[in-house]
């Protein structure tokens, strides 16, 4: 009888130790995080968690001697002004605009006839047939609705991006297949308001732009809308707050022309004036870095969600991009997307399509950008649904010709969690590159 009970004893021991050691793997297993795959030693921020206020200060060890702005903090939690987003306001509905404006987008022609004759022509006809291959959750929305706009604010928001860079024409004038938008400008500076927000300008390519023009739209956009709360001011360690402005296809204009207006012995120089600021230049091709630094600009960004692309949105060429910048006390500010397709539009540009992959293509892109340290990132897009770049909620849709793209198996909401997610993580990373 001993024997049996000190085997019974022996038996309930080891039985205890293997639900003991079952219970401690499972509380130590963990799912994958989307890019722990593609880069094993990778570590990658913790899941989202909405009620997470991240209290802590930041600064970048960056060329410049500059610092971020401190995160701020609204009812969707903590939010970061080095993370920009660039942000379209060109939709438009018969309900709110008399019309549909940019859904109803015209299909491209290739600029090769004998290619061009191989692809449909013509235009989409919304709400069912729009120039996206995704759909957005609001529908074919109006960009001047009040309840999309807050919409939008609170979707940025949510995503803890706290410049959204808004693509801006001259008053009168538009890209050529929309209207005129310059007069919306006040309302979205107060819906970025109430959101804890901050508004920064992409100035586009117009029919006749060139230095002195820039130098009248900065002048007013700085007298306009300068002393509004939203209005994004980037400031420096020694305390300068200038505002910042992006350039797009800045390489259509000379690099000579563009040192006339930021160079401080430019003819019509903004330097040290009440219109001096930072101005970034959009790198395409290899060459652009020089005529970047030639032209007076104080930094460059890639804009393209397309790896691959060009020379500036290829992630394997961001290295010497940004060793570039800091030896010319420039600042290098790497864009990130979550994956493009325009088809929608040029049907002939298949080749350019990046699969999204449930994400990962993102978080690569995120972990290529976080790598070169820079001082900021920029996300492309909130919502160019044109190129399918866009962050903003999508659901799936099928018409009686169409299957658009969706997020599934995730949510709506997937690449706003995920940019929230590495927007912490930069931050977190940035405080770990001063030590």
């Amino acid at each position: 009888m001993g024997r049996l009970r000190r085997r019974a004893c022996v038996g309930l021991f080891l039985f205890a130790l293997f639900l003991f050691g079952t219970m401690m793997g499972l509380r130590t297993l963990k799912t994958g995080d989307g890019l722990s795959d593609l880069v094993p030693n990778l570590e990658l921020p913790g899941k989202l968690d909405r009620r997470s206020v991240s209290s802590s200060s930041s600064s970048s060890p960056g060329h410049h001697d500059t610092k971020s702005a401190l995160p701020n903090s609204g009812p969707e939690g903590a939010i970061f002004d080095d993370v920009h987003i660039f942000y379209y306001v060109w939709y438009g509905t018969p309900r709110v605009d008399g019309k549909f404006v940019h859904w109803d987008h015209v299909l491209v022609p290739h600029w090769d006839p004998k290619i061009a004759s191989s692809y449909p022509r013509g235009r989409h006809l919304p709400p069912e047939d729009i120039g996206s291959s995704f759909y957005p959750e609001l529908g074919s929305y109006s960009s001047r609705d009040p309840d999309v706009l807050e919409s939008h604010m609170e979707q940025i928001a949510a995503s803890a991006a706290g410049v959204l860079v808004l693509s801006w024409y001259p008053p009168g004038l538009a890209d050529d297949n929309g209207e005129p938008t310059e007069d919306f400008v006040p309302a979205i500076l107060d819906a970025a308001y109430r959101h804890n927000l901050k508004v920064a300008f992409h100035i586009q390519p117009y029919r006749g732009r060139n230095d002195q023009s820039v130098h009248d739209n900065i002048k007013y956009i700085i007298d306009r809308y300068g002393d509004h709360a939203a209005f994004y001011r980037f400031t420096s360690s020694t305390g300068n707050r200038l505002p910042l402005f992006y350039i797009y296809d800045s390489y259509l204009t000379p690099a000579e022309s563009w040192s006339e207006l930021l160079v401080p012995t430019g003819s019509h120089s903004v330097r040290g004036s009440a219109y001096d600021a930072i101005f970034i230049a959009l790198i395409v091709e290899e060459r652009h870095k020089q005529d970047i630094l030639v032209g007076g600009f104080d930094g460059m960004y890639t804009y393209f969600a397309s790896n691959g692309f060009s020379f500036g949105s290829s992630h394997q060429n961001w290295k010497a991009v940004k060793s570039f910048c800091d030896d010319n006390n420039l600042l290098f500010i790497p864009s990130v997307g979550p994956g493009y397709v325009d088809t929608s539009i040029r049907p002939w540009n298949s080749h350019s399509t990046r699969n999204r992959v449930n994400g990962r293509y993102y978080e690569t892109a995120l972990q290529a950008a976080l790598s070169v340290r820079p001082e900021m990132v920029t996300i492309t897009s909130f919502n160019e649904w044109h190129e399918g770049t866009q962050i903003e909620k999508a659901v799936p849709k099928k018409t009686a010709t169409r299957v658009y793209l969706d997020y599934q198996p995730h949510g709506p909401e997937h690449y706003l969690e995920l940019t929230r997610r590495w927007a912490e993580h930069f931050n977190k990373e940035k405080e770990q590159w001063l030590m």
